[in-house]
């Protein structure tokens, strides 16, 4: 019996765990048996703008045409437990994107040692970085006791890498001081930690709400802590502001305190839904200085990648996340639950909004 949990597209805190029989493995197919995965504000994000970036192509319900719920995606481990001359061997692990389900099929390609590629015709259509499984017994990056930091942090601080290497890139657009909203969410953890280790000079300022300021001032990576009613004492400098909170009335409130000294407004995810409004991501419709820019983190993935070459490219990543590692390791405590019912229970929970900074969510389906 397989399971999963079916997400109202819609309407995001409706979400059904459903049962069914798995079908037969296709030739040249592995199915794997998901052992674990994080849930985080990222994957709120993929439910909010699956429409349109593709994200409930990834693991489509069996009446996907017109469906009206999903599969939201997650990151996480699984294990190889049948196999249909897929080149993979049953017993062994690995890690990558998967389904809030307790199983998923792949038909792997390019495969070497350390990984291999989904090959699955529905999937080719998405970013590649999203179809790339790593197998565990040869992958550097795979340390059995940092399991759950991986699966919570990884794909996050990824994102906070691509965003620093892209403001650095443009010379942050000639801006004295970042602003993180959300800065207790762990993307913003990694956006800051990176700006701290590789641009010291531009001033991090962090926006968050009033019960979290603490935890964000403990983690030491920002300069200035503000709560969001205090938008209105952000000092009138050259700035950037990166939008982790999708809050359309919070952008608007940066937009007007800085004017045209907001050089970039970045839009990176949604982890306050109820508060998004009629603009969507983009914010509150018109508003003074420059019109907010969505980050897709696969697209910057790819071109980093091509411009640095995949080795260097891998180089700065991994230090840069040991680091964070070290900035972060202490603050978040990681909390173990069993089944896709608390699966269910901790998606609705945190896409209403509701989420402690301090706890790491993984799931063992």
């Amino acid at each position: 019996m397989s399971q999963a949990v079916h997400v109202e597209k819609s309407a995001i805190q409706n979400a059904t765990l459903v049962s069914s029989d798995p079908k037969p493995l296709a030739a040249g197919a592995a199915r794997l048996q998901i052992e674990s995965f994080s849930v985080t504000a990222n994957n709120v994000t993929y439910a909010v703008v699956g429409d349109g970036f593709g994200y409930w192509n990834f693991f489509p319900t069996p009446d996907a045409a017109g469906s009206k719920v999903g599969i939201v995606p997650m990151w996480g481990h699984a294990k190889v437990i049948e196999d249909n001359d897929s080149g993979l061997t049953v017993g062994e692990r690995v890690y990558g994107y998967l389904p809030m389900a307790s199983h998923l099929d792949v038909v792997p390609g390019k495969i070497s040692a350390g990984g291999f590629v989904d090959i699955v015709e529905h999937r080719q259509s998405m970013s590649p970085i999203y179809n790339q499984y790593s197998r565990l017994a040869a992958d550097p990056e795979h340390d059995p006791a940092r399991e759950g930091e991986r699966m919570i942090f990884g794909p996050l601080f990824k994102t906070g890498f691509l965003i620093e290497y892209f403001m650095r890139n443009e010379d942050w657009f000639g801006a004295k001081n970042v602003i993180l909203t959300s800065a207790s969410s762990k993307t913003a953890l990694g956006l800051a930690s990176v700006a701290k280790q590789t641009s010291p000079d531009v001033k991090r300022i962090g926006l968050t709400s009033a019960g979290n300021i603490d935890f964000v001032k403990q983690t030491g990576l920002y300069d200035q802590v503000l709560s969001y009613d205090a938008v209105d004492t952000l000092e009138a400098a050259a700035s950037v502001s990166v939008d982790f909170a999708g809050n359309a009335k919070l952008l608007a409130s940066i937009h007007a305190q800085l004017g045209d000294k907001l050089r970039y407004s970045c839009l990176v995810g949604a982890t306050h839904i109820e508060e998004r409004g009629t603009g969507g991501l983009s914010g509150a419709g018109d508003m003074a200085g420059p019109k907010p820019v969505l980050f897709f983190a696969p697209d910057h993935a790819v071109a980093m990648f091509k411009e640095l070459g995949p080795e260097e490219a891998s180089k700065r990543v991994a230090q840069s996340w040991h680091k964070f590692l070290s900035d972060v390791g202490d603050t978040v405590i990681i909390e173990r639950h069993q089944g896709l019912d608390a699966a269910r229970d901790q998606f609705t929970t945190m896409a209403g909004g509701t989420i402690d900074p301090s706890a790491g969510i993984v799931i063992e389906p």
